[in-house]
């Protein structure tokens, strides 16, 4: 009767996994919940990132840090590929703070080649680059 519940954040429903030989099977596994990632994701919104141009790029990552890296430990327990669309949003607000903050990379091309050369240079400013690849570290 019923197929899925949540608890804790977590969802917990039928998903499609693969066994150690390659096989596909169904188990029942938890996973982050749509709630949860809507409730981070208007915590992301409220900070008004984009807007916050008096920071330094370190200011920055000190302050949305902590938070981000709690959602992270948290969430990310199982299945933490569910998590990367999140974090290309985070990227996505990091790339409208350097052309606020920098009128020379206003464009967007611009921007998200600055936000990648920092990501290879420091890829542990963030705590959500760890999650994605560096090459990967910014959405488009």
């Amino acid at each position: 009767e019923h197929t899925a519940f949540t608890f804790l954040g977590y969802t917990f429903r039928a998903r499609k996994n693969r066994s150690r030989h390659g096989n596909l099977f169904l188990s029942f596994e938890p996973a982050v919940s749509k709630e949860a990632l809507k409730r981070m994701g208007r915590e992301l919104r409220s900070w008004h990132l984009h807007t916050r141009s008096d920071l330094s790029f370190h200011e920055l990552a000190r302050r949305i840090n902590p938070v981000v890296a709690g959602w992270i430990s948290y969430c990310s327990r199982f299945r933490r590929w569910e998590l990367i669309p999140f974090t290309m949003r985070i990227n996505a607000y990091l790339v409208r703070w350097i052309r606020q903050k920098y009128e020379r990379l206003a464009a967007k091309r611009k921007a998200i080649a600055k936000m990648q050369e920092i990501a290879q240079r420091y890829p542990r400013m963030f705590a959500h680059w760890r999650l994605t690849p560096t090459a990967n570290a910014v959405a488009t």
